[in-house]
């Protein structure tokens, strides 16, 4: 007798469509599991055999052959032993194959048939609905994140025998994708940090609410005790809310990374890996080619504090996800591409010791010192970051005064910022599409300046001796200047003020 239950494991950022066969036949009595099945899913001949027995079903006394198909994909976790569980109890008659037709299964089993949570839930889903599939089977603490995929019914299972039951009566008992309720969740570690709780630094102030408005990258130097890694943080809480499609590719990516297998994410991601990290952990691979730092902080902020200590080859590998807002992973047997669109901030002392420049702190690194440290950054790395600002200390005596303390700045400030990317959307016809993303074509077709700017700007490109690259990033962040300040076209204020930000 042949069985066939269709299951999915996830490949990258999709997923692959798995039949899972069976065949039972007389002779000694065996499990075999075939088609590139891994050590964990190996084990699950263990795991399947005790849900099974202790759910209060017979385990067949008779040789069972397994089959993964297509044999040619490598398979990897836990997520097939559902699916091999149900094709054995069809095997053994004890479930009939036409009540699991038409439906995808996933999901891991204990040893008492309870079902625990997998990674990956919306590529399974995802993948069930691009084949056709209309009812996919979940465990129940993967059904908040199934939700967020539509037109498809998914359903939150407890246990091996409840299923079972449900399947023999047709009735569905269990709670659905409709039933669940989007509730918003805690944020992804990033401090309670807002614009008002910054004293001075209106430079800074400017340059974060240029940066959050058309998605630059930004670069802040200055001496210890400045506030630069504050100042990053209340970047990533100047960021608008997340869209359900962008609530989607982030919770995906969480799902995958095996981060959070039940929440949505709701809140932008706020990712500071330590300098410490390696190119792996920031970019992505490893022998399953997961996702690293960079696309955990998609829609979202990365950020490298102490970007000289980092190590330049890893710096290096941030150049072309900089660009092209995806990253591929390559690996002998797989290719993964993972999204990568996230806003860059930075942050760097002016030197070694970090006091070149301050009052009050006499600096006691050479010139060649201070030329190597600067030197662990290379040129194409600093053209791609948008925006430089250097940042000083803030006296001792200004941090507590009450006169000096803004309120309700922040508010003013992110409704400028939401208005500005109402603009861009209303320009570019389409949600999510920030100045930053601009390719050189529609920079000269889309973009308008005014005289005085292209000429102001042609003079500055000569004098500044401005790559091509550094040429058209001035437009983009004068475009978003001019955004904030709600005109239609580019003026020269706004591209002398891009300018500025040019320097280092």
């Amino acid at each position: 007798m042949i069985s066939k239950i269709h299951s999915v494991v996830p490949c990258g950022f999709d997923g692959k469509l798995v039949d899972v066969e069976g065949d039972i036949n007389r002779g000694l009595p065996a499990l075999n599991i075939v088609g590139m099945a891994n050590k964990t899913i190996n084990e699950a001949k263990e795991r399947v055999k005790s849900a099974i027995i202790n759910s209060g079903f017979s385990f067949p006394d008779k040789k069972i052959t397994i089959n993964l198909a297509p044999a040619d994909i490598l398979k990897d976790g836990s997520y097939l032993d559902l699916p091999i569980a149900l094709t054995i109890l069809v095997l053994s008659r004890q479930l009939l194959l036409a009540d699991t037709k038409n439906k995808l299964f996933v999901g891991e089993l204990s040893l008492d048939g309870t079902l625990r949570p997998v990674k990956g839930i919306i590529n399974i889903v995802e993948t069930a609905k691009l084949a056709g599939i209309r009812e996919v089977y979940v465990p129940i603490k993967n059904l908040s994140q199934a939700a967020l995929v539509r037109d498809v019914t998914v359903y939150g299972v407890t246990t091996l025998k409840e299923l079972f039951v449900s399947l023999v009566t047709s009735q569905q008992n269990f709670p659905t994708n409709l039933d669940v309720k989007i509730t918003k969740t805690e944020s992804d570690g990033v401090d309670s940090e807002i614009l008002d709780h910054v004293r001075g630094q209106e430079l800074a102030k400017r340059a974060i609410e240029i940066a959050v408005a058309g998605h630059h990258n930004l670069l802040i130097s200055g001496p210890p005790g400045a506030g630069k890694t504050m100042l990053a943080k209340v970047a990533a809480n100047l960021l608008p809310e997340l869209k359900p499609e962008e609530m989607l590719e982030v919770t995906k990516i969480y799902s995958i990374a095996g981060l959070n297998s039940s929440k949505i994410m709701m809140k932008r991601p706020f990712r500071s890996p330590h300098h410490t990290a390696s190119a792996v952990s920031i970019v992505g691979g490893g022998a399953n080619a997961m996702p690293g730092e960079i696309s955990l902080a998609h829609k979202g902020v990365l950020f490298l504090d102490e970007l000289p200590e980092f190590p330049r080859s890893i710096l290096e590998t941030l150049r072309q996800p900089l660009e092209d807002k995806v990253i591929t992973i390559s690996r002998a047997g797989s290719k993964c591409v993972y999204p990568a669109d996230f806003m860059l901030i930075a942050t760097m002392n002016p030197c070694p010791c970090g006091y070149l420049g301050d009052k009050t702190h006499e600096c006691k690194c050479s010139e060649q010192q201070i030329q190597n440290y600067h030197k662990k950054l290379s040129g194409p790395l600093l053209d791609r970051i948008d925006m430089n600002i250097t940042v000083e200390r803030v006296e001792n005596q200004d941090l507590m005064a009450r006169d000096r303390l803004e309120t309700g700045e922040h508010i003013v400030v992110k409704n400028t910022i939401t208005e500005a990317i109402s603009r861009q959307t209303a320009r570019y016809g389409q949600a999510g599409v920030y100045n930053s993303a601009l390719s050189s074509y529609q920079v000269a077709t889309i973009l308008k300046l005014e005289p005085a700017a292209e000429k102001l700007l042609q003079s500055a490109s000569r004098t500044m001796n401005l790559s091509a690259r550094s040429y058209f990033k001035t437009i983009k962040v004068a475009q978003t200047i001019a955004d904030l300040d709600g005109s239609d076209i580019i003026k020269s204020s706004h591209i002398a003020e891009a300018l500025s930000f040019r320097k280092r």
